[in-house]
């Protein structure tokens, strides 16, 4: 089963009960018809991650392989799990966000919805643009850095 290669930046606004209405054009990029099941959970730098429903299960599948016996694996099981939500879109494509997970990403009522590879992060808009505002001065050379020995060099620029 193929994952899901999602792409775009969506501005979108929460209503007053903490709905996000997911934009068609990102709904279209899962394919198939709704209703659609995402986990949402804690991001990285203060954002959240909405999971598509396959992309979560690939992700149980290899944090299942974890030693809870490890103390550093049971640690990451219980950060990464922390707060999860299971959430379908309703008949007007939109899914409720928990207020803890908002409160955790100090979202208002305006998100940007980044979307790359197979997840979706939610931000706070001021948020995303003051982090938008921290972009590497020389991207070049940070994608020298992260692909530049990459075995696939002979492919074509990204």
């Amino acid at each position: 089963m193929a994952l899901p290669q999602l792409h775009g930046e969506y501005e979108c606004k929460l209503d007053a009960k903490g709905r996000l209405r997911v934009p068609s054009t990102l709904l279209r990029q899962l394919g198939g018809a709704g209703p659609f099941r995402f986990f949402v959970n804690r991001g990285f730098e203060n954002c959240l991650v909405i999971y598509p429903e396959k992309v979560w299960e690939e992700n149980l599948e290899k944090i299942n392989t974890l030693n809870v016996y490890r103390t550093q694996e049971r640690n990451f099981i219980r950060y990464f799990f922390r707060g999860v939500c299971d959430v379908s879109t309703d008949g007007a494509d939109r899914i409720l966000i928990s207020k803890n997970l908002l409160q955790y990403a100090e979202i208002q009522r305006e998100v940007i919805l980044f979307a790359y590879l197979d997840r979706i992060e939610m931000w706070d808009r001021q948020a995303y643009l003051a982090w938008l505002s921290k972009q590497p001065e020389d991207f070049a050379g940070l994608a020298e850095q992260v692909l530049g020995n990459s075995p696939t060099d002979s492919v074509s620029n990204v």
